[in-house]
């Protein structure tokens, strides 16, 4: 049950951040990956890696890694958070 609320969560927070400003729905594909990364990655440096990662290839665009550390922050806090609700 966590892991599923933790996914919702997760999807909510990257269609919010839209780092491209094409609307919430446009990064279906992206979500997913990093949502499928954010299960075995703890560490916020190395899942904003992995998220420049999946967008740059996605788009063909950079996206500076400060702003993706502070989505993985988030990320990470929702997928501890639903850890200490079991």
């Amino acid at each position: 049950m966590e892991n599923i609320e933790m996914n919702r969560k997760s999807v909510k927070l990257l269609q919010m951040w839209d780092p491209f400003n094409m609307g919430p729905d446009a990064y279906d594909t992206e979500t997913a990956d990093v949502v499928a990364a954010l299960q075995g990655i703890d560490h916020p440096s190395e899942l904003a890696k992995r998220i420049q990662e999946v967008y740059e290839h996605s788009y063909e665009q950079w996206i500076p890694l400060e702003q993706c550390v502070q989505i993985a922050y988030k990320l990470i806090a929702v997928k501890y958070e639903a850890k200490c609700i079991v």
